[in-house]
Order: C-alpha cells, then sequence, then structure tokens
C-alpha cells in the first residue's frame, strides 16, 4: 500500500483531497480508477507552464518547440520521475506493469493535472518549475546532418533543400522540401532552418520505418 504522506513530502505538495494523488498514481492494471486521463490532463497543463516559462527566455517558435519538446519528452521526464521516487510509489494490479517503461514519464504528468486539479494553477506551476531544470544546456538536434550522413552512407546523392516564404513581411512562415530517399519531405517553420530541420526530420523518419 502506498503511503500517500511519503508522496506528499516527496513532490513538496499536500493535498487537500488525497484521491487525487491516489489516481494519480494508479495504473490501468490495478483499477479502472486509474491516471490515464490525469496523464493526458497533465501532459497539456506540463506543456502551457513549460511554454510560459522559456517564452521569455526568446528565440525561434521552431527553437523554442524544441526546447519545450526536450524538456516534456518521456525522455527527459523518466529521470525527473524517477528522482522523485514516483516509479516506487506506482500502485500496480496483480500485473506489475514491468515493461511498461511509460507508466514512469507519465507518473510525473499525472501528478501535475492532480495538483493543478487540487490547488490551480499557481500550485502545479510551483511544482512543475522547481522540478524541471531549465538551467540544462539544450541543444537541438541536428536532423539535417544526420540525413546527410544517411544519404552518403547509402550512396545516394546529397540532400538539396528549396524553400518559399509563406508568410507575410510583418511575420514569415517558411514552407522547404527535400528530396531523398526517391521522395520528397515538406517543413515548416518561422525560420528557413526550422523549416530545414522539420523536413530532414521527415526524411529520416520516412528512412527508419521503411528500412
Amino acid at each position: 500500500m502506498t503511503d500517500l504522506s511519503k508522496v506528499e513530502r516527496a513532490i513538496g505538495y499536500t493535498f487537500k483531497d488525497k484521491t487525487l494523488l491516489k489516481r494519480a498514481l494508479t495504473l490501468a492494471s490495478a483499477s479502472e480508477e486509474n491516471n490515464q486521463l490525469m496523464e493526458f490532463f497533465g501532459d497539456a497543463i506540463l506543456e502551457f507552464i513549460v511554454s510560459e516559462r522559456i517564452y521569455s527566455d526568446g528565440g525561434t517558435e521552431g527553437l523554442l518547440t524544441e526546447r519545450r519538446k526536450a524538456l516534456v519528452s518521456d525522455g527527459a521526464l523518466t529521470p525527473v520521475s524517477q528522482k522523485l521516487g514516483l516509479d516506487g510509489f506506482l500502485i500496480h494490479g496483480a500485473k506489475k506493469d514491468a515493461t511498461n517503461k511509460k507508466a514512469i514519464p507519465s507518473a510525473y504528468e499525472a501528478v501535475t493535472a492532480a495538483i493543478y486539479l487540487d490547488g490551480g494553477m499557481d500550485a502545479a506551476k510551483k511544482f512543475v518549475l522547481s522540478t524541471l531544470d531549465f538551467n540544462k544546456k539544450f541543444k537541438a538536434e541536428n536532423f539535417k546532418g544526420a540525413l546527410q550522413e544517411e544519404l552518403q552512407g547509402a550512396g545516394m546523392p546529397l540532400p538539396e533543400y528549396v524553400g518559399e516564404d509563406l508568410g507575410t513581411p510583418q511575420k514569415h512562415w517558411f514552407r522547404v522540401s527535400v528530396n531523398a530517399f526517391g521522395k520528397t519531405f515538406y517543413g515548416e517553420a518561422d525560420s528557413v532552418k526550422g523549416a530545414e530541420q522539420l523536413a530532414a526530420e521527415n526524411a529520416l523518419k520516412f528512412r527508419k520505418n521503411n528500412k
């Protein structure tokens, strides 16, 4: 039986409604009253809080999108969730979901939702801002470089990017295409570089799924 008071000490928040916390930690194998919907809600709340926090740091829309993704991805949330001990507080059914790696980052999202439902946005912000590392150096993934290496390794022509500005003088919006693996892939963003990265990423996804 999970000691909810230990969870509260670990996350730094005391619930008025303890059932919210219990549900946030309950997996589908344990009960129909599980954390799946809270995970969905928590994901949206988390994205909003992180977006608001990094907005003031400036940068292009594409760069901020990549930075947010780096902060809220499963890979980023798993160690945060483990540091808080949430993986050890999860409530399993008879089958312990030992292979369900998604359960660990999802617990963080569900707890974020539970805190929001219990204490409002200020409480949720305090939790997220105190547990995520916004000072960690962010480096956007170089999809263009990876695509070039993939094409070179396969003996194929190097990629050529063709772009056009679909926006206005006040707000640019670029659409870029790249030919690779016998197909054309597209990316759209508020900068040429961002659109090129997205086009390259789409090409790499295709390659990965069709090898």
